[in-house]
């Protein structure tokens, strides 16, 4: 027998010693999307015997819908995480970006096209400012963004005078995210759409190009990886920056959405992203992650706070539910990740 059938039959056999919890344990390390999938559809039963209307076609179109903005922040959001961060000022950006945006195409006449490529480069220079505090004064990703999501609300608040600014108001470019096409009661809106090519292009990015192996090295060990010479530095900022552009994208869907822009706007969206992320089987510890797991952790997110809303449950309780999720998806991460002792 050969080395290579010895090995085989030495896995083989410690695989038949494993209890059945145990062979869970290693698909999910495999495949850490699997327990998210599973729980959305435990969610969606559950909500569809207590609320009959919550599988309807114009109901699951409302879901999809409020799921964009937390969906592409969470896809920034799960970028940092990747590499062994945490970025606080998702929200903080995410409002500036917009704010500036609507009050260059209504006080400044700017033209709506023009606008928008402003506030998403705003929004970009912001996590790449993130990016340099990290890598160049090496501060904890948790400080600094910390002290980013003040001073960006800050300026957010100083820039737009606290006021909001409807729909009407603004040039159609920036309402375009919020239009879309029905299919009898299902509806669609652009703003999906761009969620679904932003998944589709950085799934990409990370799985099929070296850049994408660098973050993931990067968040797994960083003085491992620039020992083997990934460019720990500038993949972090890179991260970063990266973010930033899709909070800025975030911003454009999140004024078609609520059809308005307004300094106080979406004030749960950091934890509403990170609550996605982790959920989605993400590691807080880094390296370790997909995307799609982010988007179904993103549905979960939504499909709770939907479900709960047509139940009538009061705020306080969609809060607390949104808690219990994120302590039970630590928990199952934590369980999952001792697989490798």
């Amino acid at each position: 027998m050969s080395t290579t059938e010895v090995t085989s039959a030495s896995a083989e056999f410690a695989r038949r010693q494993q209890s059945p919890v145990q062979r869970l344990q290693h698909q999910l390390h495999g495949k850490p999307w699997m327990s998210p999938l599973f729980l959305l559809l435990v969610s969606f039963l559950v909500f569809f015997i207590l609320t009959p209307t919550f599988l309807t076609a114009n109901s699951m179109g409302i879901l999809l819908q409020q799921t964009a903005v937390v969906a592409a922040l969470a896809v920034g959001q799960t970028l940092v995480i990747l590499t062994a961060g945490i970025d606080l000022s998702v929200g903080a950006i995410m409002v500036l970006s917009m704010m500036v945006m609507a009050t260059l195409a209504r006080d400044d006449g700017m033209p709506g096209i023009l606008a928008l490529l402003i506030g998403v480069a705003l929004a970009t220079g912001a996590g790449m400012l993130n990016g340099l505090l990290v890598t160049r004064i090496n501060l904890p990703p948790f400080i600094v963004t910390l002290g980013t999501l003040s001073i960006f609300t800050a300026i957010a608040l100083l820039y737009s005078g606290g006021s909001s600014i409807q729909a009407d108001r603004m040039p159609d470019t920036l309402n375009f995210l919020g239009e879309g096409f029905g299919i009898g009661q299902f509806r669609l809106t652009w703003g999906i759409v761009v969620v679904i090519l932003l998944y589709a292009v950085i799934g990409f990015v990370l799985s099929q190009t070296a850049w994408g192996r660098y973050v993931y090295a990067v968040g797994d060990d960083a003085e491992s990886a620039r020992l083997s010479g990934v460019p720990s530095m500038r993949i972090l900022l890179g991260v970063y920056t990266v973010a930033g552009l899709i909070y800025g994208i975030a911003a454009w869907i999140l004024i078609g959405r609520a059809g308005a822009a307004t300094p106080n706007a979406a004030p749960d969206a950091n934890l509403a992203s990170i609550t996605a992320v982790v959920i989605g089987g993400t590691s807080l510890f880094g390296g370790r992650g997909r995307l799609i797991g982010t988007l179904i952790g993103a549905l979960i997110v939504q499909t709770f706070a939907f479900g709960l809303s047509q139940m009538g449950v009061d705020q306080q309780w969609r809060v607390l539910a949104t808690g219990v999720l994120v302590i039970v998806a630590v928990a199952i991460d934590q369980w999952i990740r001792k697989v490798k002792a």
